[in-house]
Formats: structure tokens, sequence, C-alpha cells
């Protein structure tokens, strides 16, 4: 039960500041001057890595479905520890957008949710770089298997580099939200994509399948080639033996 609080409170942090960063300070609720991509993908990267050092020794800090999907094809943890996880970051996410949304609304600065959004994922026509949907899976399913690989390898007890873990994860995300945003929004996560759909509704709703499917696809590929030590050595060694 404290590993699955953890995990929510870490996914709520995530999403309150990351998705807020877009919603509250990204120019959405017309101000002028926006943080634009780079803060955007620096307050999700930052989010990550003052979870990572806060709650990672009680949980691990996963905060994504995916990447605890990557632990268990991997061999982390078990299908409950899994499951739990699962629906405590969910429902962590479901709360910050709530909050967001509540926020938002509360502003003088004019928000209409169906105009400026709730920091939800998509593709297509009329969002972001107006990728097809094909472009929005590839992206998903890579960013995905790449970040699910960082993790576990820079988490590795003997062969990784653990007192760095958090800082390498979070700079890890910003850097795939440097490149995503336009393309999806960035989502490799699917607590951060059904927070805000729930409140956004319509196109988010209809489109949140590829967030989940997409990520979790990516996330088994990262698990099994760590498992399979296509991305991670032979055996557990010590730090600079051959």
């Amino acid at each position: 039960m404290k590993s699955n609080i953890a995990e929510a409170f870490g996914t709520f942090v995530l999403v309150f500041f990351g998705v807020g960063s877009a919603v509250l300070a990204g120019g959405g609720i017309g101000i002028a001057d926006s943080i634009s991509i780079t803060g955007i993908s620096l307050a999700f990267g930052i989010s990550v890595i003052a979870m990572a050092y806060s709650i990672g020794q009680v949980s691990g800090a996963h905060l994504n479905p995916a990447v605890s999907l990557g632990a268990l094809v991997a061999g982390r943890i078990t299908p409950a520890t899994f499951v739990g996880y699962s629906i405590a970051q969910t429902i962590g996410a479901i709360v910050a957008a709530l909050l967001i949304y509540v926020m938002a609304t509360n502003s003088s600065g004019g928000y209409d949710i169906a105009t400026n959004g709730l920091g939800q994922n998509g593709w297509g026509a009329g969002y972001g770089g107006e990728f097809f949907m094909i472009s929005a899976l590839i992206f998903e399913i890579v960013a995905t298997a790449v970040f699910v690989v960082v993790i576990l390898g820079v988490t590795e007890e003997v062969t990784g580099h653990p007192a760095f873990a958090g800082l390498v994860i979070g700079l890890t995300l910003t850097m795939i939200h440097l490149v995503g945003i336009t393309v999806t929004g960035t989502s490799v996560n699917p607590a951060r994509s059904i927070g805000p759909a729930l409140f956004a509704g319509g196109t988010a709703l209809s489109q949140l399948w590829l967030f989940i499917v997409g990520p979790m696809i990516g996330a088994a590929i990262g698990g099994m080639l760590h498992k399979a030590r296509v991305t991670s050595p032979e055996q557990a060694v010590a730090h600079g033996e051959p």
C-alpha cells in the first residue's frame, strides 16, 4: 500500500507540473510569453528527477504504467505489483488533471477547454505538427522503448549507476519531450494521457487508445531487450571489470 501511494503521489506531481506547465504557463490561458516547448520539456524532466530522489527508495518511482510493464517484462516486479502501480499511477494522473482543469477555469485570462485543451495527447489536423497516426504510433513506441531501456540499464544494482539514475532518467524524458511535443504532445505514459483526456473529451478520448497501446508496446520491447541482455551486460559484473 505504501508503494502504491508513493506511485500515485509521484504521478500526480509529474502530471500536475508537466501538463500544468503546458496549460497554465504555456500560453494556453492568454499568457503572451509562453515557456515554450523547451520549458515544458524541462518541467516533465525535472518532475521525474524530483520524484526519483524523493520516493525512489519507496516504490522505484515508476510514475508510469509503461515503465512498470517494462520492469515486469524484465523480471523486476511481480504482476500484482504491476497492476497495483498502474491503478495508483492512473488515479494520481486523473487527480492532477482535475486540479489543473479547476485552476485553468478559474482564471481571468480566459480559458475554454474546447479551444485551449488540457495538455492532452493527439495527432492529425489541428494538433501540433499535424503528423499522421502512423508517425504518432512510431514515435510513441520508439520513444517508450528507449526510455525503458535507459531506466532498466541505469538502475541495475551492479552494472548500472543508481546514484545518478534520477538525473539520467529525467534528462532522457526531457530529450523525448523536446522531439515529441510537436508529434503527439509526448505521452510515453498511459496514465499521463488518460488524466487530461477524461476532461478534454472528444478527439482526445477517441485517440486515447494510441497513447495506451503505443507506450505499452514500446515498454514490452524495452523490457525484452534488457532481459535478453541485448541492451545490458551478459552478466552482472562489478564496475571496471572486463
